[in-house]
Parts: C-alpha cells; structure tokens; sequence
C-alpha cells in the first residue's frame, strides 16, 4: 500500500508542461479580479504556483507574481515534498475575515499537468477539504481541468475520487496538513463538488 502512494505522489510531483496553447496567459502583472469566477458549469481560476515547485508565488496587484518572501527579503521555500497540484484561486472571491474566513481569495489545487504562474484556467470541482489554519477556517478547492483533453485525473466529482482515488485524495490532504510544518493545520472534513460550488457563491465579491 505505502509503495503504491509513493507511485501515485510521484505521478503527481512529475507533472510537467500542461498544453498551454489552450489557456490563456495573462500579461504580468494582470488584473484577475476582472475576471468573472463562473462560466456555465465552469469555474475560472488564476494560478499562482505551477505543479512540482517548492517555491512559494503569490499574485499582489501591485507587483504581480513574485516570489513570496520572509523578514529579510530571504524567499520563501516550502520545506517540504513540492506542490501536488497547480495551486492559485478563484478571482472575484475574497474570504472576509469577519465572517470567518482567512482574508484572502478562495484556494484551488488544480490537478494536472504544470502550467506557468498566471494561467487562466476552466476547471470543475471535485471536492473541498476544509482546514483550520491559525484558528481561521482555510477552504481549499480541489478541481481538474474542464476540457477533459487537459484531464491527467480520472474523478469527475468527489464520490469517484473517494472511492477511484482514495490515494490520492489521501496524498492532496496529508500534504496540506503537512507543507507549514507539523501541527500547524488542523483537518476540518472533506466535502462534495456540491459544497465547493457553495463556497465560491458565499465568498464571491460580485
């Protein structure tokens, strides 16, 4: 059994050059807040942090994408395996802290292939993991590409990635509860495409 994750967090670390030609790529910096967050079925998100990277990105409409960076001007690296997943967020989305979120656009981990900080992608959700981070709820949407041509990932919603990839849907929570360092998030549960649906309308800022 523990081979067989070791395989699957390997495909996963290993993914590479996604077929950018069709995604659009933003000049940067960029203004992802004028992007509408749903399209039909599909939901568009910017990513920050390409797959199989320790480097910590963030977008900051000032600057843009850079690299995040600690007292000091030293540049943040995550000490731990690299990101499973392109990670970035859902535009139009903020998490108010006064209603119990964390402060910042709500979080995507998108599985497929690397593609650059600054894609725009069309993803569908498959599931949410809730954590808590700091004692503030930290809601992370885990999503795979909506055309399926773009699709490294069997699930298409969260009842076949518990019960197709329950590996992996093992891997994406063990390295959230893991990558700041041990103890510092806590695991809330997981949740249905359904309730990752809820999440964006709740924190939408339009």
């Amino acid at each position: 059994m523990r081979t067989s994750l070791y395989t699957l967090l390997a495909s996963l670390l290993l993914m590479t050059a996604c077929n950018s030609s069709k995604n659009d790529q933003f000049d940067i910096p960029l203004e992802p807040y004028a992007v509408s967050s749903m399209d039909g079925d599909a939901l568009n998100v910017i990513i920050e942090i390409p797959a199989g990277t320790n480097h910590k990105i963030e977008y900051k409409a000032e600057t843009g994408f850079s690299n995040d960076t600690l007292l000091g001007g030293v540049t943040r690296v995550i000490n731990f395996l690299p990101y499973p997943g392109n990670y970035g967020f859902v535009p139009n989305t903020l998490m108010d802290k006064d209603r119990g979120g964390d402060g910042d656009p709500l979080d995507v981990l998108v599985i497929c292939e690397s593609v650059p900080s600054g894609t725009r992608l069309a993803v569908k959700p498959i599931g949410a993991l809730l954590l808590r981070d700091r004692g503030e709820i930290d809601t992370k949407i885990i999503a795979v590409p909506a055309d399926s041509s773009l699709r490294v990932f069997s699930p298409e919603n969260f009842m076949e990635l518990a019960l197709e990839q329950d590996a992996a849907r093992s891997i994406i929570e063990a390295w959230f509860l893991n990558y700041k360092g041990p103890k510092q998030t806590e695991l809330i549960r997981w949740e249905d495409e359904t309730y990752a649906w809820r999440e964006v309308r709740k924190w939408r800022l339009d």
